[in-house]
C-alpha cells in the first residue's frame, strides 16, 4: 500500500485548482487522500500537541494539517473563502451559524468522522469541538491565502462579532497547548 505523499498531495491540489470547478476538483483530491484515513496518519504522524502544519501557502490555495487537543474548542469565526476539511484521525464536530438582524444564530450541526470530508462555501461560519479524549488531526484547504484574509470569529459567550488573523488563530492554539499541560 502507498503512503501518503505529503508532496505529490499538495502537488494535486494545486493542479486541480486551475480547473473550471477549482473547488470540486480540489475536494475530489482531498477525498481520495482521506479515503483511507490511517495512511493520511502514518504520513503526517499521530497528533501530539494543537497547531498548524502547513503544507502549501499561496494567493489562491492555503493547505495544512490541523490538530485539535483533546475537547478543544474553537469559537465561531468565518474564513472569507471556500475551504474543505478531512478528517483523517479523531473526530470535529461543527456548530453551523448564520448572520441574521437579532445577531448569530446556529442553524445546523455536523459531526465529521475519520475519513469524512466537509465542504465550506465562502460565507460559512463556524465553531469547532473536538469531543474527544484523544487529539483530532485533519487536512484542511482554503481557496486563498488563509493567513492573509479579512476574516472574524464571534465571542463564544456575547457573540460578538470581531476581526481575526492568523496570529490569533496561533495564539488559541498555544493556549490549548499550555491547557493541556496543565491537566
Amino acid at each position: 500500500m502507498a503512503g501518503f505523499d505529503r508532496d505529490q498531495f499538495v502537488a494535486d491540489c494545486i493542479n486541480a485548482r486551475s480547473e473550471n470547478d477549482s473547488m470540486g476538483a480540489v475536494r475530489e483530491v482531498l477525498t481520495r487522500a482521506i479515503s483511507d484515513p490511517s495512511v493520511v496518519l502514518r504520513g503526517m504522524g499521530e497528533p501530539t500537541q494543537a497547531g498548524m502544519d502547513i503544507l502549501h501557502r499561496s494567493p489562491t490555495l492555503t493547505i495544512f494539517a490541523a490538530t485539535w487537543t483533546p475537547r478543544m474548542n474553537l469559537l465561531p469565526h468565518d474564513h472569507d473563502m471556500w475551504a474543505l476539511i478531512g478528517i483523517y484521525t479523531g473526530r470535529e464536530d461543527n456548530i453551523f451559524w448564520k448572520e441574521t438582524e437579532n445577531g448569530l444564530q446556529a442553524r445546523g450541526a455536523n459531526c465529521l468522522f475519520e475519513g469524512d470530508v466537509a465542504t465550506l462555501g465562502r460565507d460559512a461560519i463556524h465553531s469547532v469541538t473536538n469531543p474527544l479524549l484523544r487529539f483530532t488531526g485533519g487536512i484542511h484547504i482554503y481557496g486563498g491565502d488563509y493567513f492573509d484574509a479579512h476574516r472574524h470569529q464571534w465571542d463564544p459567550e456575547t457573540l460578538k462579532k470581531e476581526p481575526t488573523n492568523g496570529d490569533r488563530v496561533r495564539a488559541m492554539f498555544a493556549a490549548e497547548n499550555e491547557r493541556l499541560k496543565v491537566q
